[in-house]
């Protein structure tokens, strides 16, 4: 499974939450953006428990990531 994550960040902290953002297992790229959202990412895992512990437990527990939205591609 893979997904693309949209995050918000916390003024002042970016720099910070972007370097753990890429050091947490199954994101595999990170963005810096500018607009509406900070930073884009991308997450992989096994399944879809495991991408959304992974976003869920891991990216949002970031200090500095105030919001996010997550898009789940699909093979149509």
């Amino acid at each position: 499974m893979k997904a693309f994550v949209l995050c918000k960040l916390a003024p002042g902290k970016e720099q910070k939450a972007v370097q753990t953002i890429r050091s947490i297992g199954g994101v595999t790229e990170v963005f810096m953006t500018f607009g509406g959202w900070d930073v884009i990412l991308s997450a992989e895992a096994d399944t879809i428990d495991k991408l959304s512990g992974l976003i869920v437990s891991q990216v949002r527990g970031v200090d500095g990531v105030s919001n996010t939205e997550t898009l789940v591609t699909t093979n149509l």
